[in-house]
């Protein structure tokens, strides 16, 4: 079974790859000069990750997985769906991190809950379906780990005692939020048959814990 998945994010494609892979399911990522930026006009995850999924979907004709994650700190009412363009445009990783720890730098340990949201979408010809996950944690004051991308190097997961930039790519993908919601369309694709059969009275469905 092959699929599209619209995100050009070297991370995200390695974690997606290494979740499908057990369901024997192959993933295609987009060519480096794709962008999904323009197409993220949605005010939520799952509306972002189907705007991007039915986008890519239309252009390529293959079943397309996206997804839309995002930081939402609590003390800071959220970064949300705006979180990868905190500190706008062209801003690196190291630079958001940096400007959010500065933001954060006068708060107690019990001030700095954070989760990390994630809507992986998929969408083939006839139907959608959208898998929403979650996980909580505390932003550090200061980076911890070389792995992962984004936010992971100060977000600490307390049931392991890590970061997320501290913890294998095998160890991420079980416990993060992209890593559950992905596993969960991955075992949704592979016990379906949709890739398969892809039916025309197929409707959005949104599933949660």
């Amino acid at each position: 079974m092959r699929i599209l998945l619209a995100t050009t994010n070297q991370g995200k494609i390695a974690e997606v790859r290494e979740i499908m892979g057990e369901r024997l399911i192959e993933v295609a990522g987009l060519i480096d000069s794709a962008s999904t930026e323009e197409i993220e006009t949605g005010s939520t995850f799952a509306e972002n990750a189907l705007l991007k999924a039915r986008y890519y979907h239309r252009t390529s004709g293959l079943p397309t997985v996206a997804d839309d994650s995002g930081l939402e700190v609590e003390a800071l009412g959220g970064l949300g769906i705006y979180s990868a363009r905190y500190g706008g445009p062209g801003t690196s990783d190291a630079g958001r991190i940096a400007m959010l720890l500065d933001e954060m730098k006068d708060l107690s340990d019990r001030h700095r809950r954070a989760r990390f949201i994630c809507a992986a979408a998929v969408v083939w010809e006839g139907g959608e379906r959208v898998f929403l996950d979650e996980v909580r944690g505390v932003i550090l004051k200061e980076a911890r780990g070389g792995n992962g991308f984004g936010y992971d190097p100060v977000f600490f997961y307390e049931p392991l005692g890590k970061t997320f930039a501290e913890l294998t790519p095998s160890e991420k993908a079980e416990v993060s939020h992209r890593g559950r919601a992905v596993r969960r369309l991955a075992g949704w694709l592979s016990d379906s048959g949709l890739l398969d059969t892809p039916r025309s009275d197929d409707r959005i469905v949104t599933t949660a814990d």
